[in-house]
């Protein structure tokens, strides 16, 4: 994802870090999962080094190759003193199928990363390995908060809102999802939103082909139909905008944008590849001549704006929520860039409780219609 670095300052804020830019801030342990991504330890220990340049605070239980992980902290001044290593044996590669690492999870760094928040022994665990074992094995270990049948990944993403950015889910998590799943994943959102971003009544769409009502097949119109009564009721906390389109991701006419992980992490994708072929192409377009060298000298400030708004790096990692815990999940290929802006975000997770404190309001939220049910029926039962 990409956002610009006054939204990365305001959604430090909007995750409940209240701490202004250099103040001392709280500790915090992040367990993680060296072994998993593209790039291997080697980003992630960079990665490690370089959030915890900008945090005194952080402290690190790293699950991986012992040996390996310590030839990578040698290199590194003064964070080996603030890492435990763990040695795993195994680790789950981006091709295992999360039914085959359910079966063989033990002693993999990915299982040792969770545990650690299980136990209580982290406040949030980070891995950029395989996003279909992570969630699997955090709902083993973590369990789903009452009243969530499926958790979502759901994401910041840049938009034209005064915060600077909207809500997505899910991205990822399943590709899978039925009306009742968007549901749910339209009041994660919005409870995300209402703590989050500090919204008092979040604007929530379903992402669709079409805003019009007829448009996405009997499903899609299920889902809406089920949003739409649940922020009618009393007390829902969101207003339902009806069905968005993909441009509306962006846009300031919603806080939230609903959809299956499928469609959401297809769009994640494109997102970030778009991000970096404007950066390509702005590279290759101010080196063409020795006349747009001068002008891109000339342009610097700007040009440099550009580019930490363009760079999906600066905004990377995806929350789980729904979960009775926090995880991070980095984008596969991240770099020491990418996987220290994931860190930041699972230190800002893990001083707030901000997992737990939207769980606790997703289960009241949903347990709304059910215990009203209940009372109604009550109600009806001694009138009689």
């Amino acid at each position: 994802m990409i956002e610009t670095d006054e939204a990365q300052r305001a959604s430090s804020r909007a995750a409940g870090s209240a701490a202004p830019e250099g103040a001392e801030r709280p500790p915090a342990v992040i367990s993680i999962d060296a072994m998993g991504g593209d790039r291997g330890p080697a980003a992630v220990v960079a990665g490690m080094a370089k959030a915890a340049r900008h945090d005194p605070g952080l402290r690190f239980i790293v699950h991986g190759d012992e040996a390996e992980l310590r030839r990578l902290l040698r290199r590194r001044s003064g964070l080996a003193a603030r890492v435990e290593l763990r040695h795993a044996e195994g680790e789950v590669s981006m091709d295992d199928k999360p039914s085959r690492v359910m079966r063989n999870a033990r002693g993999t760094s990915m299982l040792g990363a969770i545990d650690a928040v299980a136990r209580g022994e982290a406040g949030a665990a980070v891995s950029c390995g395989n996003t279909g074992a992570l969630m699997a094995l955090s709902v083993l270990r973590l369990r789903r908060a009452p009243g969530v049948d499926r958790p979502a990944i759901a994401v910041f993403w840049p938009s034209r809102n005064p915060a600077g950015y909207n809500i997505v889910l899910d991205v990822g998590a399943d590709i899978r999802a039925d009306p009742h799943n968007l549901l749910q994943y339209a009041v994660m959102g919005a409870e995300y939103a209402r703590l989050g971003l500090r919204l008092d009544k979040p604007r929530v769409g379903l992402l669709n082909v079409g805003s019009e009502a007829h448009k996405g097949g009997a499903e899609r119109g299920q889902a809406s139909a089920l949003i739409g009564a649940r922020a009618a009721e009393p007390g829902a906390g969101f207003d339902y905008v009806g069905f968005v389109e993909g441009g509306d991701i962006l846009s300031d006419r919603v806080d939230v944008i609903v959809t299956d992980g499928f469609t959401g992490n297809i769009a994640l994708k494109t997102a970030e590849g778009t991000a970096s072929l404007i950066n390509e192409l702005l590279r290759a377009a101010f080196a063409h001549s020795p006349l747009s060298r001068l002008g891109a000298l000339a342009a610097y400030t700007s040009l440099q704006r550009l580019r930490k708004r363009i760079d999906p790096r600066r905004v990377n990692g995806g929350v789980f929520l729904g979960l009775n815990g926090a995880v991070v999940k980095s984008h596969g290929g991240a770099d020491a860039t990418g996987f220290a802006a994931a860190i930041r975000l699972a230190a800002r997770m893990a001083r707030t409780g901000f997992p737990q404190r939207v769980a606790q309001q997703v289960a009241k939220a949903l347990r709304a219609p059910e215990t009203a049910a209940a009372e109604s029926s009550q109600s009806r039962g001694g009138e009689t």
